[in-house]
Formats: structure tokens, sequence, C-alpha cells
């Protein structure tokens, strides 16, 4: 059962940090392995969406409730799909320098056992290449002031 948390430091507003995560209908412009989105509802504080994840030949739908609380505190919670259980959570606490200090947990099993341990040997790996997904965007959607990046340092 892969558990991770992290904290990190970004030179961007909570509320920008808050944006990009809550834009779930964007995930397939930018995340790897999410080839289709789909929003079922959404309102300013929720969002319910299917998201389609492909590995080669694999692809599995997941279903998720996005629950936002604007702009400091964003959590997934999974309603279908192949995992026992999915939760992770994203919190943006604004920085007395500037930028965001940025907390993310993800909890999840699978069902099955195989891909258990496939998770598991790739777990990290993938988590990696996952959260400097979401920086990327960051960077591509705010750019990076001097001030910014010198605080973030």
């Amino acid at each position: 059962m892969p558990r991770h948390s992290e904290t990190t430091h970004l030179p961007y507003s909570p509320e920008q940090l808050f944006d990009l995560v809550a834009d779930v209908e964007r995930y397939d412009e930018f995340l790897p392995w999410v080839t289709a989105v789909r929003v079922r509802s959404a309102s300013d504080t929720e969002i319910i969406a299917d998201l389609i994840v492909g590995f080669n030949a694999f692809k599995e739908r997941f279903t998720s409730r996005v629950t936002k609380q604007r702009p400091t505190h964003i959590v997934v919670d999974y309603i279908e799909g192949p995992l026992k259980y999915l939760k992770n959570e994203w919190r943006f606490e604004p920085e007395p320098d500037g930028g965001t200090k940025v907390c993310f947990s993800v909890d999840f099993a699978f069902r099955s056992r195989i891909f258990e341990s496939l998770a598991g040997a790739m777990f990290d790996r993938a988590l990696r290449r996952m959260t400097g997904a979401f920086e990327q965007r960051a960077a591509a959607l705010y750019g990076i002031s001097n001030s910014s990046a010198q605080s973030a340092a």
C-alpha cells in the first residue's frame, strides 16, 4: 500500500497553486499517464470526475471526488475504479517571504496484488514524475519572477 507525503516551497501564490491543482479537467494536458478527463459535476467546492489513466496497453478509469477549500486545501477521495482506496491531499500555506509551502500526501492500495507489487516497484519514480509535472505546469502558466525565485531558494 504505497503512501507518500512531501513538503516543498514554490514561488507562486496559494491561489495560483490551488487553481492549478483544482483544474482537473486539464489534467490530460500535462499529467503523465492521464489520457482523458470527464467532469461529471463541478461547483466552487466540489468536482466529481473520471480520469482515464493509461500505461502502454493498460487503461483504467478512476472516479474521484475533489473537495476544494479555496485557496488552502484540496482533498481527493476515491469513488470507484481498480483501487481498494485512494486519498490524496494538497495544502497551500503562504510563506512570509513570498511563495507557498505545499504539503502533498497520497495513500492508496490496488485491489490486485499483482498491480500492488508493480506499483510498489515504480511508485517513487512515478510520483516524482507526477509532482514534477505540476511544478512544470505552474512554471508554464505563471512563470517565475526573480523575487519569487529567490525566496523559494
